[in-house]
């Protein structure tokens, strides 16, 4: 059976509030193609589809007919499980529909999915966290575990028991005993595979993830997840990685796309994985473009700020503009640079002598307040203060003491 593994798409997610729906577009074009070009039996989709509860119409529009091309009229099947972005009903909403197309859809620990025809594949069994299908002359056991929240967590391994000892156990420890009891449906003669949405430790977030743990609660040990599994597909972490002690089975996809300019400096995958019952997988990373890269542009002055972004009016990039400069930059400025060079994100001074600014500062106490303002006002705007715009100010500060001493 040929596998490929992908996770962590975001679909809506913007970039300092500049939307990433056309490269989301290029890439889900070029996984169509990925998926066709190499003959793929299981599309594994390890949650975050979205980038909120609430995705816009758009995405999920772009998310749906990528699913109906990449199943192919059920040619092909496709597991989808929610990620800790991802609203769970909404997000298997659809799946009543989209079981004619091959395409199964995991909500929570505890959802269980309907046996019978998935397009021409079938699910033979099922249960609470676990499904077992039938694709082309294969049979295989997945171990479904979208994200577990807490409450999700105790929900699935507890139902109505008290278990008060039990819930005071750590939450790696809870996660543990429920891939223990899950894997009792490992099987010899089925390939045996596990998909989650978690943190395992030792992971190396990539810097644009929504942390999922608080004071490292909802970190996982590696020793968690079952020694019978063949291959392990995560989802959560952005940098494409194998967590450590677990015989480079259970793997990070990654996302598709660099959502973080800390993110810029590695690269982005999906996996290929080819595996048979009984045997070690085959693992391949098939590399993704970069469809408009992140750009960190470090200038020595305003001058060569402003050079640059002509110099690259017509290169498709998303930029952070840091400057050094002995000034503030001023507002005509920053409009000549953004109008030379569009998708700049920020543009961030770096101030030369950051002590004479410390004295300026020490200098503050002896002198009024009007004078604090003027003298940020020509500094900001290159401009001297209107006489209105000072009496406006003052008058508004005043007010505001007055409002304080009476309370």
């Amino acid at each position: 059976m040929r596998v490929l593994h992908t996770g962590d798409w975001h679909l809506g997610k913007n970039l300092e509030g500049q939307s990433r729906l056309q490269e989301q577009e290029l890439f889900l074009e070029d996984f169509v193609q990925i998926v066709q070009s190499n003959k793929v039996d299981l599309v594994i989709i390890a949650g975050d589809v979205y980038d909120s509860s609430n995705p816009p119409a758009r995405a999920e529009k772009l998310f749906y007919d990528t699913l109906k091309r990449i199943s192919n009229h059920g040619e092909r099947l496709t597991l989808v499980i929610a990620g800790n972005h991802d609203n769970p009903e909404r997000l298997v909403a659809a799946g009543p529909l989209a079981r004619e197309h091959g395409i199964i859809m995991v909500g929570t620990p505890k959802s269980v999915v309907q046996c019978g025809d998935y397009g021409n594949h079938k699910v033979v069994n099922s249960g609470e966290g676990f499904v077992e299908l039938e694709i082309n002359d294969d049979k295989a056991v997945i171990l479904t575990v979208p994200y577990p929240s807490e409450k999700r967590l105790n929900e699935v391994l507890y139902n109505d028991m008290d278990g008060d000892e039990e819930k005071l156990k750590s939450y790696s420890d809870r996660i543990y005993s429920l891939f223990n009891s899950l894997e009792s449906n490992f099987r010899d003669d089925t390939i045996n595979l596990v998909v989650s949405h978690l943190f395992a430790m030792g992971s190396e977030e990539g810097g644009s993830e929504r942390s999922i743990q608080l004071g490292g609660s909802y970190i996982v040990s590696g020793d968690c997840f079952p020694k019978k599994a063949q291959y392990i597909a995560l989802g959560h972490v952005h940098k494409p990685q194998v967590v450590p002690g677990t015989l480079k089975k259970a793997r990070y996809s990654g996302s598709p796309i660099h959502y973080n300019k800390k993110e810029i400096n590695f690269k982005k995958q999906c996996i290929l994985v080819d595996v048979k019952a009984c045997e070690e997988c085959v693992i391949n990373e098939i590399e993704l473009d970069v469809y408009k890269p992140i750009e960190i542009w470090k200038c020595s002055s305003i001058e060569e700020a402003i050079s640059k972004c002509e110099e690259n009016s017509s290169r498709e990039c998303w930029v952070y503009l840091e400057v050094t400069t002995d000034r503030y930059i001023r507002e005509d400025e920053i409009k000549l640079m953004k109008s030379l060079k569009a998708d700049i994100l920020e543009i961030l001074p770096k101030l030369e002598s950051m002590e004479n600014h410390e004295d300026e500062a020490l200098n503050f106490s002896e002198k009024s307040f009007e004078e604090i303002f003027k003298e940020f006002y020509k500094k900001e705007r290159g401009v001297e203060a209107q006489d209105d715009l000072v009496e406006l100010l003052l008058s508004i500060v005043s007010e505001d003491g007055d409002s304080n001493e009476t309370n």
